[in-house]
């Protein structure tokens, strides 16, 4: 019963996962995001500059501010920014999309230096009223107290609802004691933020608050949303100051675009060529199945909203010569079954078994270097690595399966039964 109904549900499996997959790809365009390198964008370099408190740049330094950076620019809404380090106290940010390399400035800068101010009254009354006067580091900031709690020890928040469903931040500390310690001193007084010596908001302690807190008043989903953001992309442990700025053309970018991707599709078309000249039937239903290979991948990339790089498409023709490779290894032993007299239906499944280490094995060791380029790499090497982690893992899935199912299918239904036309 079951080797009857075997093939029909393997069919129909396939058919709906294809299905999923071209559903999952439309549209394309709005899924798959472009990289800086194809769509143009900013590119701003910044340089830490040292304090009192940190009088020198090191790793963890530059480490938490591009941690601070990463953060504040993806909140703002930029798809895939890539920040890299440059030299010890410098990071390159490039910015998709952002046609402007002064609104990258502006942006940049909003990332500030976060701390907690006891306000006055009529400092209060003044910083809300007068924008100049609150963005003034000579106004709010000055005639308020000093700072009595640095940004940097903020674990994070983020925009909530209160019990009457009106917005409100939520945020958790890292040193509750010393924030503890500050709010009990200070009941009934205005708890200032400040950003980058600019007031952003304040609020009146309500009660003793060692773990985590509510910020609350008159807010839009929108301000808590972005004072949340704020607030997490505050914490910069050291200034920052912008060396250089330059807009990245998109001309340029859709040149490289669309000759990668006349690349993609050649190197694609001949190796369809390839196989159905070199293998007969079997390299015809190896084509077949790498176009289901290749449907499957864009789906993933498109369902995962990825942003795709002149490096990332890299990765995923090296992917495709992966799963080439596979059907190669596959046939070869095929056809030396069929040479060593095995009949047809032994040849494919012995073909097959044995094959399947040197597959495996192959299509493995490529697997952990990508994984391992992920998660160690940085900027466009991760796109080169994800597109060729999942891409392989793909083509190991296909080959292995896909292409097998097709062949199964042909030899037991006596459709194609001379071994010439297997390549022996």
């Amino acid at each position: 019963m079951w080797n009857k109904l075997k093939r029909p549900l393997q069919a129909v499996l396939l058919l709906a996962v294809v299905g999923l997959c071209i559903w999952t790809i439309l549209p394309i365009q709005q899924k798959i995001h472009l990289g800086l390198d194809l769509q143009g964008g900013a590119r701003v370099l910044l340089e830490l500059q040292p304090t009192k408190e940190v009088p020198t740049i090191t790793a963890d330094v530059q480490d938490q501010v591009e941690t601070v950076v990463q953060n504040r620019v993806n909140g703002l809404g930029v798809a895939e920014p890539v920040i890299s380090k440059v030299g010890t106290n410098r990071l390159l940010v490039e910015l998709p999309a952002v046609k402007n390399a002064d609104e990258a400035e502006r942006l940049l800068k909003e990332a500030a230096v976060l701390e907690f101010k006891i306000v006055p009254p009529n400092v209060s009354a003044r910083a809300n009223s007068d924008k100049k006067y609150a963005d003034d580091p000579n106004g709010a900031y000055k005639d308020s107290g000093p700072v009595v709690y640095p940004g940097n020890l903020l674990k994070g928040a983020q925009a909530a609802y209160g019990q009457a469903g009106q917005p409100q931040i939520d945020f958790q500390l890292k040193d509750g004691n010393k924030f503890g310690q500050l709010t009990k001193d200070n009941l009934g007084k205005l708890l200032g933020t400040f950003l980058d010596k600019k007031f952003v908001q304040d609020a009146t302690i309500q009660g003793i608050i060692t773990d985590s807190g509510q910020i609350t008043g008159q807010f839009t989903e929108d301000q808590v949303a972005l004072l949340a953001n704020e607030l997490n992309a505050g914490a910069l442990p050291v200034p920052t100051t912008i060396i250089s700025k330059d807009d990245i053309g998109p001309i340029l970018g859709q040149e490289d675009l669309t000759k990668s991707l006349y690349a993609s599709i050649v190197g694609l078309g001949l190796v369809l060529i390839f196989m159905a000249v070199m293998y007969r039937l079997p390299g015809l239903l190896a084509d077949v199945a790498l176009i289901v290979y290749v449907v499957a991948l864009l789906a993933l990339l498109s369902a995962a909203h990825a942003v795709l790089t002149l490096p990332g498409i890299a990765g995923f023709v090296l992917s495709i010569g992966m799963a080439v490779d596979a059907n190669v290894l596959i046939f070869e032993r095929l056809k030396e079954e069929l040479w060593a007299g095995k009949s047809l239906r032994s040849a494919v499944k012995i073909g097959f078994r044995r094959a399947f280490t040197a597959v495996f094995d192959s299509h493995v060791t490529t697997i952990v270097g990508a994984g391992v380029l992920f998660l160690l790499g940085t900027g466009t090497v991760k796109g080169f690595a994800y597109t060729l982690f999942w891409g392989t893992a793909f083509s190991l899935f296909t080959a292995v399966f896909v292409t097998r199912f097709f062949v199964d299918l042909i030899v037991e239904q006596n459709i194609v039964t001379d071994q010439k036309a297997y390549g022996a």
